[in-house]
């Protein structure tokens, strides 16, 4: 064989393989058998954009894409689901565009408890940070965080904080390990739902297992989360904003 043909053979089968590649990848917004596409890649149908939002919400290449500057009144600046969903599987893409200044972030231990310095108060460490998730059953409380928090994408800040809740339920909610792909890249996460029961499979790792939910609806609808947004009077985002990609929204309803 002739060292000029080497080139040639091995541009070759590189190209064989970015395009068998992109031939075996899942297409974009097209679920798998069994479940159901909850975004269409085109527009919001399924969903009810926030009154007033003004174009913050927006659809960009068969992505959900959010800004975190949305123009809604009041507190509610979510995007829901117009479904409300009992039992299920979710499968979700979600990308933390980029930070957008520092959090005093507290260390949360495998109970669920955030560390203390020897005077009790709670060890908060400058972070840069954005924050969104996922309501699940309709509410905030059981919403799954989506953050850059060092303990992970995935707990449920809602029922880890509750000192109501039993410690086995508080440190079932707090996740096992941090999973989350670095910001700016995509992660999946697989959320199943069973009556109070829930599981959170993030980048292919269980980071929550059957853990307990307590009084959470038996039904409710989805959201994904609007945090933070820009101060009014500097045009500054918030330490803790939600500028967020989302896509391959896909649902199996199991009852």
């Amino acid at each position: 064989m002739k060292l000029s043909s080497i080139p040639l053979i091995v541009a070759t089968a590189l190209a064989f393989a970015v395009g068998a590649g992109v031939a075996g990848d899942k297409k974009l917004n097209q679920p798998p058998k069994g479940f159901k596409a909850l975004f269409n890649g085109k527009d919001f149908a399924n969903w009810k954009l926030p009154e007033g939002d003004n174009g913050h919400w927006k659809v960009i290449d068969g992505i959900i894409d959010y800004d975190a500057a949305s123009e809604a009144p009041g507190k509610d600046k979510h995007l829901w689901t117009e479904k409300e969903y009992g039992d299920f599987e979710l499968w979700i893409d979600w990308k933390i565009k980029r930070t957008t200044g520092l959090y005093n972030m507290p260390i949360v231990l495998p109970d669920g408890s955030e560390k203390l310095d020897e005077n009790g108060k709670i060890i908060a460490i400058p972070t840069p940070n954005a924050d969104s998730g996922i309501y699940l059953r309709g509410q905030g409380k059981s919403q799954i965080n989506i953050w850059c928090w060092p303990i992970g994408s995935g707990e449920v800040y809602g029922y880890r904080r509750d000192k109501t809740m039993p410690p086995e339920v508080r440190a079932g909610v707090t996740p096992k390990m941090n999973a989350d792909n670095p910001v700016g890249e995509w992660n999946t996460f697989k959320v199943t739902m069973k009556g109070d029961r829930l599981t959170v499979v993030l980048n292919g790792k269980t980071v929550i297992e059957n853990a307990q939910m307590p009084g959470v609806p038996e039904k409710g609808k989805f959201a994904l989360q609007h945090h933070g947004g820009k101060n009014a009077k500097t045009g500054e985002y918030s330490a803790a904003s939600s500028l967020m990609q989302f896509r391959n929204i896909f649902i199996k309803e199991l009852r």
